[in-house]
């Protein structure tokens, strides 16, 4: 790590923390030249390929917006958006690749979102999943309800 000070190009670690839930680690580093402290801090991306083929970081923020536009005129606050969003995201992260393709980032909304609301959910896979016809609805409406039936007790 070069140092912001001197730019001599190493450096020692002093200490090291994570942070939200290991995601991010902060470092305080002291350069080896200058003996001048400085924090660096370590993020792993995590980027998502378009159907285009040009790669962009993920964004929570996209996820809400996605889902608020099903979520209109339904019972879901903001909170439970975010919460949804960062689930999204940690079920991404735990496949352990730094690029997924935007398909993936959809079939990973659908689960969550069918828990929060299934209005929405409806409305969210008819345009995730190009639903062309009320055949379309009729067949995930089915498998909602054979889903409740095999929870009722």
């Amino acid at each position: 790590m070069r140092c912001p000070y001197c730019r001599h190009p190493d450096s020692r670690v002093v200490d090291s923390r994570e942070q939200d839930e290991g995601q991010v680690i902060r470092r305080r580093r002291s350069c080896l030249e200058c003996s001048r402290r400085f924090t660096t801090v370590e993020e792993a991306t995590l980027a998502v390929i378009k159907r285009s083929g040009v790669t962009e970081p993920f964004s929570r923020t996209k996820v809400v917006n996605g889902v608020r536009r099903a979520c209109q005129g339904r019972p879901v606050d903001e909170d439970a958006l975010a919460l949804l969003a960062q689930t999204v995201e940690e079920a991404i992260r735990a496949n352990g690749v730094a690029e997924v393709p935007s398909d993936e980032v959809g079939l990973a909304i659908l689960g969550p979102l069918r828990a929060l609301d299934e209005v929405a959910y409806l409305r969210f896979a008819s345009v995730y999943q190009a639903f062309t016809s009320a055949d379309d609805f009729e067949k995930a409406i089915v498998e909602l309800r054979a889903e409740h039936r095999a929870q009722a007790p």
